[in-house]
């Protein structure tokens, strides 16, 4: 091959490579593409190897050539059922999927490098093979351990996590087969059919000892439970008192009657509320947020480690706070018959729910009461006389409350929020973290004031700021997409219910129509999660597209910053603007940082859900180990081709494998989420009510087994 000859051949090869429309094909698949005859495909070869050789082109695992990092995303895999798997991708609607003999060694949460194989169509994902795994999430693991003849293995925790960790022999550090450990990965398993290897690094006990789940799930999603001692000793440098100074430059509203309304358990309070009405006409709400900037300075020990844990956690019967103690349940809690600082939303809103003016200001307050959600909600809905002579001074605030909440409430309501009311639980636990029953948690009065109050002044503040142009921090809830709604409509169907679409758009409207038509139902709980199941999720970003769920232009987190890091760091901004100290320099650098914090804070968001969901199944089956033999009634929540999901009425929820249910032979319909018999024409959909025994519990994949019950 001459010079020139290879020349032509490079422009022609490196022109079709980028052509927008062309996809990484394979040697043989660019031969036929370029109509090279079989006895020249070496030559074809020869300038490919040149072409990545210069680094002008690259060749894939799977063998297949292109530009560099053509047809190459970057994203984070997500493992789900038994080594299938999906990446997600921020810039993309959906993810990616990845069958089982292609995630190249990938575990649940690592930072990979993917090639698309086939392009997204219709209702079907893009599919894709990862090449690359640029970041490993999990370098240990906790399990539980087992011996074997020559070391041991571990069985991880994490439900998304199915490798086995191989510990070899001296790698142990004296476990014992039913003890859950850590370990650290080693060797990662970069092949398939290869296991990780490891060695243990921890022992956290026996995996029936107290507090041992929990620790275990701690571990299994790396949560840092302990702080380092350079926070501590700054949280510890703050003196109780606040200097006179720091009073006189702020907007004193300690004469204002100021409450706090939480669970009775919390004691972390962030928020306290003022409201008076002037006239028959206007309302003047105050929500006062812990102003926890203050103390947690940007770039300090306490800030890099609240950033790190982006959220407080809260698992059943233990929390890891995002600040230590002596901030989160002292100087920024707002505590009753404390001096505090705060950064308070002053509202004006007239008798239609309809915000007139407001203000964001720098304050000092004094909570007078510290009020819970039972105590508050026996005054303005149960009108309790004892409670109603206790809190006599009181009362007509929280009635003055409740009116003014159940005009923003139907104010939301007719724009078309959403307002999802399904049944949730509140498990209780002896002092050894055993359960012992599970209580309905039932939204009241109460929690429907401060909740309507937050809204209130998270929009306030989103909108503000969003007309100030000023970067800041959003909390976003995209619309659904359209073929999620389309499926959703198809299963609403078998129950009797439509949800209309307008060019294929679901306005939140319809879905609040549908949520109040099934109000009461038996199959109110299923349809509720399945439309909650059909939305996206709701992230942090920089920009300020909305907030379908709540059908509002404009959201954002502003009332949480104990708990919470977006809160603290938007805090940062609205005081620096307040201050006039928003300089084009503080502008640039909170360009430059926010998107990473969105980014960041989101994806600690759904690793605290997802912990906080895992110790809390964890603890279900502990419960139903004690009910073993009983008959229940439940409805079916999810049909799969290997079985049923049942969910009882206290919300524990347990699997009918499809083996049980008789000797015919099933189909499942995913379209209509039933399974039929295909002799006898047993039929099982969503929705309908069984009565099942509790069989037992698989303490490895922490289900409850059902069976069905016939008397």
């Amino acid at each position: 091959m001459t010079n020139e000859q290879m020349k032509q051949r490079k422009e022609t090869l490196l022109a079709l490579f980028s052509d927008s429309a062309y996809r990484p094909m394979k040697l043989k698949e660019l031969a036929v593409f370029l109509d090279v005859p079989r006895e020249r495909r070496e030559d074809l070869k020869e300038v490919l190897d040149v072409l990545i050789s210069e680094g002008k082109a690259s060749v894939s695992e799977k063998g297949r050539y292109g530009k560099p990092g053509q047809d190459l995303v970057t994203g984070t895999y997500r493992a789900y059922l038994r080594g299938l798997g999906y990446v997600e991708v921020h810039e993309w609607e959906n993810g990616i999927f990845i069958p089982a003999a292609q995630n190249g060694g990938a575990m649940h949460g690592d930072t990979v490098q993917v090639l698309i194989e086939k392009e997204e169509d219709g209702s079907f994902r893009a599919e894709g093979s990862v090449v690359r795994i640029l970041e490993r999430a999990n370098r240990t693991v906790a399990g539980l351990f087992q011996k074997g003849a020559s070391g041991g293995f571990v069985l991880p925790d994490n439900p998304n996590i199915f490798a086995v960790v191989w510990i070899p022999g001296g790698q142990e550090k004296g476990a014992v087969s039913g003890q859950k450990v850590v370990a650290e990965i080693t060797s990662f398993a970069d092949r398939e059919g290869e296991k990780p290897e490891g060695c243990v690094t921890e022992i956290l006990g026996d995996a029936s000892d107290p507090g041992v789940d929990a620790l275990s799930v701690i571990r299994s999603y790396h949560l840092p439970d302990a702080f380092p001692e350079e926070v501590m000793a700054q949280a510890d440098s703050f003196g109780d008192a606040i200097g006179a100074e720091e009073i006189a430059r702020r907007l004193d509203l300690r004469a204002l009657p100021t409450v706090t309304i939480d669970g009775e358990d919390a004691k972390d309070l962030d928020d306290a509320v003022t409201l008076s009405k002037e006239n028959e006409k206007h309302y003047t709400l105050g929500v006062h947020i812990a102003d926890v900037s203050h103390y947690v300075t940007e770039g300090s020990p306490l800030d890099k480690e609240a950033k790190n844990r982006g959220t407080s956690v809260y698992l059943t019967g233990h929390v890891i706070p995002m600040l230590p103690h002596r901030l989160s349940n002292g100087l920024c809690s707002l505590n009753e018959g404390e001096d505090r600082l705060a950064l308070s939303c002053l509202m004006e809103i007239d008798a239609k729910g309809r915000l007139l003016s407001h203000r964001v200001v720098e304050s000092v307050i004094r909570v007078d009461r510290r009020m819970t959600y039972t105590a508050v909600d026996a005054i303005v809905s149960e009108h309790d006389p004892a409670m109603m002579e206790q809190y006599a001074e009181l009362v007509p605030l929280f009635e003055r409350m409740k009116e003014l909440s159940d005009i923003l409430r139907g104010r939301r309501g007719r724009r078309g929020a959403i307002d999802f009311d399904f049944p949730e639980s509140r498990i209780v636990l002896d002092p050894g973290g055993k359960p012992l029953e599970i209580r309905p948690y039932l939204r009241s009065a109460a929690t429907r004031i401060i909740e309507d109050f937050m809204l209130m002044a998270n929009e306030t503040i989103a909108e503000d700021y969003f007309w100030q142009e000023t970067p800041f921090l959003y909390r976003t809830h995209e619309n659904p997409d359209p073929e999620r709604m389309k499926k959703l409509g198809a299963f609403l169907q078998s129950f009797g219910y439509t949800l209309r679409a307008r060019n294929r758009e679901v306005h939140p409207k319809e879905i609040q129509k549908l949520l109040a038509r099934i109000e009461g139902t038996p199959e109110e709980a299923l349809i509720s999660r399945m439309v909650l199941r059909s939305m996206k999720r709701a992230r942090y970003t920089v920009e300020c597209t909305g907030h379908f769920g709540l059908a509002a232009h404009y959201y954002t987190h502003f009332t949480s910053p104990i708990r919470r890091y977006p809160d603290l760091q938007i805090h940062r901004i609205i005081k620096e603007s307040l201050r006039g100290g928003l300089t084009v320099q503080r502008i640039a650098h909170y360009e430059q940082l926010l998107p990473g914090v969105a980014s960041w804070s989101s994806s600690m968001e759904r690793r605290a859900a997802e912990a906080e969901r895992e110790i809390e199944k964890l603890k279900k089956c502990e419960y139903m180990l004690e009910r073993i033999g009983e008959v229940c009634e439940g409805i079916i929540s999810d049909v799969s081709d290997w079985g049923l999901y049942v969910e009882l009425s206290d919300t524990v929820t347990g699997m009918v494998p499809v083996s049980t249910l008789g000797p015919d032979r099933y189909y499942f319909s995913r379209e209509r989420m039933e399974l039929t018999g295909r002799q006898f024409g047993s039929c099982y959909r969503l929705g309908q009510r069984v009565k099942i025994q509790v069989k037992g519990v698989d303490p490895w994949e922490h289900i409850v087994k059902f069976a069905l019950y016939e008397e």
